[in-house]
């Protein structure tokens, strides 16, 4: 599990459109990621959406917001165009991303036990350091709570 005030490992992924996205070239803003556990599934919805409308007031605090999930990169394009996300969705099939903030456990759904994402939200700071760290997530009122950890400008 990734400490509060520890530095991020030098983390890469492919995001929906295909391109590489590196932690390391958004030193200098605030970073939230958050990790959800399937695309177009209501909860992940609702939050993505969340995320999505309140951006313009993350930009104004200089954060960038990344959501990051299993789900291909097909996926993620199919999932951000109909949701119009003006933010980066990371596949991340192999678990680098999901295994270096620790958010891989087990679940129950339907009395089956299964490993899966627990919907969990990290903000770096500016130096790449975690700041603070939300896990087993509730959607409702969530993404305001993370803008709310970002200092205003």
């Amino acid at each position: 599990m990734p400490d509060i005030g520890k530095k991020m490992p030098p983390l890469k992924g492919l995001d929906h459109s295909g391109s590489e996205l590196s932690l390391a070239s958004l030193k200098g803003q605030w970073v939230v990621v958050y990790f959800y556990p399937k695309d177009s599934t209501p909860g992940c919805t609702s939050e993505a959406k969340d995320f999505r409308d309140l951006h313009p007031e993350f930009r104004r605090r200089h954060a960038q917001v990344i959501g990051v999930s299993r789900d291909s990169v097909k996926s993620h394009a199919n999932f951000a165009s109909r949701q119009e996300l003006p933010f980066p969705l990371i596949s991340d099939p192999e678990e680098t991303w999901c295994q270096a903030f620790d958010v891989i456990h087990e679940k129950v759904l339907y009395g089956k036990r299964h490993m899966g994402i627990v919907r969990s939200t990290f903000l770096l700071d500016p130096d790449g350091k975690l700041a603070q760290a939300w896990r087993a997530v509730k959607v409702p009122g969530h993404a305001r709570a993370v803008l709310d950890a970002i200092p205003a400008r």
